[in-house]
Formats: C-alpha cells, sequence, structure tokens
C-alpha cells in the first residue's frame, strides 16, 4: 500500500511506544499538500483533506487504525469535461505490524489476521506513518469516471435528427469511407 512517494510527499509520523489505547486525533493535508496531491490524482482542485481517526493496541505490538478520511474534491466530468464537485467521506481501516511479524503470515490470503482488511502496513524504526493513509484512502475513494449530473452520450446512430440528413452520421460517414 505505501510507496516511497507517498512518504516523501504526505508524512505525518507517531511513535508507536507515545500511542495510548484507544488515542483518537485528526490529521489534515496542508494547503501546499492538498495541490501536490490534486496534481498526482489529476484533480481541478482538493479543499479540506483530513482524516479522524482512533488507534487501539492489538496483541504482538500491532496498531489498528479506524477512522473517517474527508475531502471535497473537484474533478473533470468524463463527457462533458466539466468541473464535478464531489464531498467524499469514506470509513478507512488499517493495521500496522511490526516488520517481524510482517514476514511471518501466510500471504496466499488463508489466515493473515487482518479480519479481510488489506495487508497491513508496517511499523518502521518504531513509528506509523499516517501520511499515505490520508492520500491512498482518497485515491481509492474516487470515482474513477466522474460524471456531471444530466450528461451522457446522445450519439445518432444513423436516424436523421432535425437538420440532418441520414448520412450525416458519423457511421454514415465511416461506411462512406469503407466503400472507397
Amino acid at each position: 500500500m505505501t510507496k516511497d512517494v507517498d512518504r516523501q510527499l504526505l508524512s505525518r509520523l507517531l511513535k508507536v511506544d507515545e500511542i495510548r489505547d484507544g488515542a483518537t486525533g485528526e490529521i489534515a493535508a496542508t494547503q501546499a499538500e492538498m495541490e501536490v496531491v490534486a496534481e498526482m490524482l489529476d484533480l481541478v482542485a482538493l479543499d479540506g483533506l483530513a482524516l479522524d481517526y482512533r488507534l487501539d493496541h492489538r496483541g504482538g505490538g500491532r496498531l489498528r487504525l479506524v477512522g473517517t478520511l474527508r475531502a471535497n474534491v473537484r474533478q473533470t466530468c468524463v463527457i462533458s469535461l466539466d468541473p464535478v464537485e464531489t464531498r467524499v467521506e469514506v470509513p478507512v481501516e488499517v493495521e500496522f505490524w511490526p516488520a517481524a511479524l510482517m514476514a511471518r503470515p501466510d500471504r496466499s490470503g488463508t489466515d493473515t489476521g487482518t479480519s479481510g482488511l488489506d495487508w497491513p502496513e508496517a511499523i518502521v524504526d518504531g513509528r506509523i506513518d499516517l501520511g499515505p493513509v490520508l492520500y491512498e484512502g482518497l485515491a481509492t475513494a474516487l470515482d474513477p469516471y466522474p460524471k456531471r449530473e444530466g450528461a451522457n452520450f446522445a450519439w445518432s446512430e444513423g436516424e436523421a435528427g432535425k437538420g440532418e440528413s441520414a448520412g450525416s452520421s458519423p457511421f454514415a460517414a465511416l461506411a462512406a469511407l469503407k466503400r472507397r
């Protein structure tokens, strides 16, 4: 899940030994970080990217984060190219495991101990990084094909409309080329 570029882009490190069980908090991206994230995700605009979270200690030095990611996003409509405003508010669940435990579980999916969650994030040098959780949570929550309300493809398939002849559709033009 985590990449080096994500860590450099948006990093919010927490020391595991300073985290109380049931600790809550919020992290929010700065304006500069949101501009970079918007560019990386091909967004027109991004505002209010934040994560409210709760961290609970699990057995074996593991941590579990449960929270809600929020953001206001402006994407480009795939049909009309008009801006599409969206409020993203999605639940987020992530487990962080010590590196020693990461090598042990069976990666076949039969018994990861993550209760259906994605593969856990590593605890590196006694720290966890919540920045990539913010970036990747947003990236996976975005609509890959945003459409403005009411936008649709209204292609004519050879049937003449007002002011058109039957031979003026894109398909009629292709048929004419084929006959040549």
